[in-house]
């Protein structure tokens, strides 16, 4: 079994016990949250304590907004500034945004750790980033109104300037800080009990403003991992074993290595967080010739345990544990689903399965590593400070405190930079050589090491009464455990029947909102899968696969009940008992989307079709309601053509719509590329695809028609970023069941499926 470094991840951070301190510095006002012994007791005078710093405004009245989240593309710090600058009335001309160390004062206000994943950033920050911005603005309000010897309450707060309209008189945000007069405390009740603005008096949120990331990226002053230079940084390029996980390095011959100009070394791992087994570095002044020396390097293996094992194995394994009546445990347990199969009229059985997918971000995995003294540097993008800190530290054999994580801009993550693996061949390489070392992973380095969407296999069994309403629905989810891995307990959850912890990031949307008095979901680990293909976290998470079974299903229950599917749909998103609310919004994206698409009025020609799926991805608590109409055409080869997609998200409430539309456009694109076009596989333990001409993606000719509505109803937001990958795949595997009879099970979506389908 894979074994790794287990991170300790702080309890998320009631912002009931956090106060607020403003307070004049010698670079400007600086604003931020900062923790507290008691709920009632106010903090003290500013000069005693580091307040966890949120954003700042200079002299110049530039206000800078640290980000504690990875932007990856996604605009996020962009999207915390505007937050700020809604309540703090500043003018968005002034706004600048820096990214966060991994310093702890940086923790998120919710969560308690540096993470950025699952949709959650603006959804869980808007409150405390608000609350941020309204504190900062009564701050400078009441220096404002002292220095100009009018009542606070009649000041008006726009623009970077606090003015008072009776009088004429003003002072520019730069004016109030340059005064040196600001020092405010806010007091956990005070700093809740701020009363924030309400959406009709939004001048900035719901406004699509310049994003702030932009224009450093296109001169290229924004600095990705990639672009680290460091004095007398030397470069390390890995070479990896021919399995993925499990192989440990007999032996290494470096001489014809020492022939290539400037080799340095080669460093064997000697991993102890299990990130990585079986890896070497060569070490060269150039990353030219650090290749060239990797290239050289003779290195025996042993290959280990799974050195025999492919994708036929770990389905295999399965369905073996999935026929096992007491594997896994429990992620819902309604009602009582045996006794409701014995009375059912009809029961339908289905296995659904999803292949090995890989991240493949544009910018490969890299990290520089630095030892200064006692203190590591670590300069790399990463999604999850708090534990990549953890594992660099394991990696140099020291404290984590003494680990300062430069964070640099992303160039994609979409769950690959939560993994830590990078840092460790440059850490480990730094301390071998005692020089500054850049590891920069080739394209095949990056998908053969992957920490890959895991390959799943489901079982689902449901029971309909006369009517064809369906009245009992059991689950099985058999995969990897992704978070398990991490040895994080906070990031698991207690099973329903007290069996112990699961990992529910395996199973999440299999808990949908539809009404069915007898439902039972079971969370298997394969052990098998787990060792072999140590899996992360991929853009969209379970819902990815979950859902391809659970509308699928959906599907072929309406059509065995003889009803139209979205209508069928309709009828089970009736909002009773826990479903009330979710439900419902649920129910009005799926009409949004079928108007949108003229699904059910429009005359489709012969070999036509269009398929639903409505989901509320990422988790039921996190929600963002989301449904698609898929049109397809389908020949007789097989072959599919996705003609248009057409997606109805709620979300809520919209910070930025044009960020919004591009991130629902991008989720459904890569929706489809997983339904698709992409697949990975396993052979002899290793991974087979190396490069984009075996791993293929979905290409811009593939592209078809994306329409998307986005439903804002002014409630808290949601995520948009993950939630429109989820759908995709369901709707079109019924779109083309729509167009052709066929009945696809099994995700990528091939021609010789789809034919062979069609024949049976």
């Amino acid at each position: 079994m894979n074994t790794h470094v287990k991170i300790a991840v702080s309890a998320p951070t009631d912002l009931s016990r956090r106060s607020f301190l403003v307070g004049s510095a010698a670079t400007g006002l600086v604003l931020g949250y900062a923790a507290v012994p008691g709920v009632d007791q106010a903090l003290a005078a500013p000069s005693n304590f580091e307040p966890s710093v949120w954003y700042s405004i200079a002299p110049d009245g530039i206000v800078t907004v640290t980000c504690g989240k990875a932007d990856m593309g996604q605009h996020i710090a962009s999207t915390m500034a505007q937050i700020v600058s809604e309540e703090l009335g500043s003018n968005w001309k002034d706004m600048r945004v820096q990214l966060a160390s991994n310093d702890p004062k940086f923790n998120d206000p919710v969560l308690g750790a540096q993470i950025t994943g699952g949709s959650w950033s603006t959804m869980m920050n808007f409150e405390a980033m608000s609350r941020a911005g309204a504190a900062g603005r009564i701050a400078l309000t009441e220096a404002a109104s002292a220095a100009m010897g009018v009542p606070a309450g009649e000041l008006v707060v726009r623009n970077s300037t606090v003015s008072h309209p009776k009088s004429k008189k003003s002072m520019s945000f730069a004016d109030i800080v340059k005064s040196g007069k600001i020092t405010k405390t806010f007091t956990p009740d005070e700093l809740k009990a701020i009363k924030l603005k309400t959406p009709d008096q939004y001048t900035m949120i719901g406004v699509s403003v310049p994003q702030l990331d932009i224009p450093p990226k296109i001169n290229g002053t924004a600095k990705y991992g990639i672009d680290v230079m460091l004095p007398g940084m030397v470069y390390g390029k890995v070479v990896t074993p021919p399995v993925r996980y499990g192989a440990t390095v007999k032996s290494v011959d470096d001489s014809a290595a020492k022939k290539v100009p400037g080799f340095i070394k080669a460093v064997t791992l000697d991993d102890k967080t299990g990130s990585t087994t079986g890896w070497v570095v060569a070490v060269a002044n150039t990353y030219a010739n650090a290749r060239k020396a990797a290239d050289a390097l003779k290195i025996t293996y042993d290959n280990g345990p799974n050195a025999t094992l492919s994708s036929q194995s770990l389905i295999d394994e399965a369905k073996r544990l999935q026929a096992l009546d007491d594997a896994g445990q429990f992620f819902v347990k309604d009602g009582d689903t045996v006794a409701a199969f014995e009375t059912a009229a009809k029961v339908v059985e289905a296995e659904y399965t999803t292949s090995i997918n890989i991240h493949a971000p544009l910018e490969p995995m890299n990290a520089t590593a630095e030892f200064k003294g006692d203190i590591l540097h670590i300069y790399s993008g990463n999604q999850f400070a708090t534990r990549s800190g953890a594992i660099a530290a394991g990696a140099a054999g020291i404290d984590p405190k003494f680990v300062v994580m430069h964070q640099m801009w992303l160039g994609g993550g979409f769950g690959r930079r939560l993994d830590a693996d990078m840092m460790v061949p440059a850490v480990q390489a730094a301390k071998a050589v005692g020089k500054p070392v850049k590891v920069i992973y080739s394209r095949e380095n990056d998908m053969t090491m992957d920490y890959s969407r895991p390959l799943t296999f489901q079982k689902v069994k449901a029971g309909l009464d006369g009517d064809g309403k369906l009245i009992a629905l059991n689950h099985d989810v058999v995969s990897a455990w992704p978070t398990q891995r991490w040895g994080i307990p906070d990031f698991l959850s207690p099973s329903v029947d007290k069996k112990g912890p699961l990992d529910a990031f395996t199973v999440n949307g299999a808990d949908f909102f539809y009404s069915v008095p007898n439902h039972n979901v079971r969370a298997i680990k394969n052990e098998m899968a787990h060792n072999a293909t140590p899996s992360g976290q991929l853009r969209s998470v379970a819902p990815g696969w979950t859902f391809w079974a659970v509308e699928s299903m959906i599907d072929e229950l309406a059509h065995a009940a003889g009803q139209d599917p979205a209508q069928y749909r309709i009828a089970l998103l009736d909002g009773k008992g826990k479903n009330d609310g979710g439900a419902q919004r649920l129910r009005n994206t799926l009409l949004a989307a079928m108007g949108m698409a003229g699904y059910g009025t429009t005359k489709l020609p012969k070999g036509e079709g269009m398929g639903v799926a409505c989901v509320s991805s990422q988790e039921r608590a996190t929600a963002s309601w989301t449904a698609c109409v898929a049109q397809v055409a389908v020949s007789p080869s097989g072959e599919v053509k996705v003609k248009k997609l057409t997606v109805a998200t709620d979300v809520g409430m919209q910070v930025h719509p044009d960020n919004i539309r591009a991130q629902v456009e991008g989720a459904a694109l890569w929706g489809l590329s997983l339904a698709m076009y992409e697949k990975a596989t396993l052979k002899d333990g290793g991974i087979e695809q190396t490069n984009f001409d075996t791993y293929t993606p979905l290409r811009m000719s593939q592209t078809p028609e994306v329409a998307v509505n986005v439903i804002a109803n002014g409630d808290k937001p949601t995520g948009v970023g993950e939630p429109a990958v989820t759908v995709i795949a369901p709707a079109i595997g019924n779109a083309i069941f729509n167009a052709c009879g066929a009945r696809i099970r099994s995700l990528p979506i091939t021609a010789e499926a789809v034919k062979a389908s069609m024949k049976a």
